[in-house]
């Protein structure tokens, strides 16, 4: 029986993704659609990247944050939107068995990743709002670095553990996955030996991450709204919302989405519906969050104008 087992899974060396739709006639548009979306979630989030790269006024911690944020869409959007985009292209929708496993696990370490970070942002507005004598003193350099890289550490840790699990397990031979990239829930499907304990571990998984990230941020904002309420100044009640709005807007669309994909059962899971999901926060929120941000954010429009400026008298 091991031996079958074993037999089983030499024999997928690759899978099919069967994409968003298999209607040929949506195969043009849709490719027109998702590209233009991920040029601008590119661009934007690289920009956001540069722009808190090399303006002045923008080196703080909230910037700091808000560039490593950037990084991340860019990182978990890149690991899904060029495969997806040349599957609309090619006739067969195939990706390597290897290359499935690296696709999963960047994917899920960098949307880990963007958990806590947010969560880093959330208690960097609280330090900035709450202790503003002491918020340069505490949120030093080192202190910024230290809450992106155990984010970062801990989500290449919790990736490889779910990956590995997946790809040590047995493929009964049947490689056609039901989404547009490789991802943990439709792959559970193909495995011949109990999924059980991965579903498990999953499920663990996603709600802490999702749970003691929330958390955090939703204490950073209660202790916020009970500081901000206590202002006898109306403009210091304002300054202090708009610099929490941005932030909260892609905090509740992330984690409404996310919760719903993977906080519940395999077995209460449409994949079509999961498939229209996962296009709205690999794809859409890595656009918006750029936009979100700039929008929002004068000191971000600032330095665009500065940029643009220099650029425009830069003699040629």
């Amino acid at each position: 029986m091991a031996w079958m087992d074993k037999q089983n899974q030499t024999l997928v060396k690759e899978f099919i993704l069967l994409g968003i739709t298999d209607r040929p006639e949506l195969q043009a548009p849709l490719f027109g659609l998702f590209l233009t979306i991920y040029t601008i979630s590119v661009l934007g989030n690289l920009g956001l990247v540069i722009l808190t790269k090399v303006d002045p006024r923008l080196q703080t911690p909230m910037y700091f944050f808000l560039r490593h944020l950037a990084l991340t869409d860019l990182g978990y959007s890149t690991a899904v939107g060029p495969k997806m985009l040349a599957n609309f292209l090619a006739n067969q929708h195939t990706i390597p068995y290897n290359w499935c496993a690296t696709q999963l696990a960047f994917f899920i370490m960098f949307i880990i990743s963007e958990l806590f970070i947010l969560s880093a942002m959330a208690y960097d507005r609280y330090m900035a709002i709450c202790n503003p004598l002491l918020y340069t003193v505490i949120m030093s350099q080192r202190v910024c670095w230290m809450l992106v890289a155990v984010p970062y550490i801990y989500s290449a840790f919790t990736s490889l553990i779910t990956t590995i699990k997946i790809f040590i397990s047995s493929f009964c031979g049947y490689n056609v996955v039901s989404h547009f990239y490789c991802d943990s829930l439709p792959l559970l499907t193909l495995l011949c030996s109990s999924t059980r304990e991965i579903e498990l571990i999953i499920l663990i998984l996603s709600a802490f991450n999702l749970l003691s990230s929330l958390l955090i941020v939703l204490v950073s904002y209660t202790l916020i709204l009970l500081a901000v309420l206590r202002m006898n100044s109306a403009e210091g009640r304002h300054k202090a919302f708009s610099t929490c709005g941005s932030h909260l807007t892609v905090v509740v669309v992330l984690y409404v989405t996310l919760s719903f994909m993977y906080v519940q059962p395999k077995s209460s899971h449409s994949f079509d519906t999961d498939k229209m999901a996962s296009v709205f926060y690999t794809l859409i929120i890595p656009m918006l969050n750029p936009m979100i941000y700039s929008l929002r954010n004068k000191e971000v429009q600032g330095a665009l104008h500065r940029i643009w400026k220099n650029l425009c008298t830069f003699p040629i």
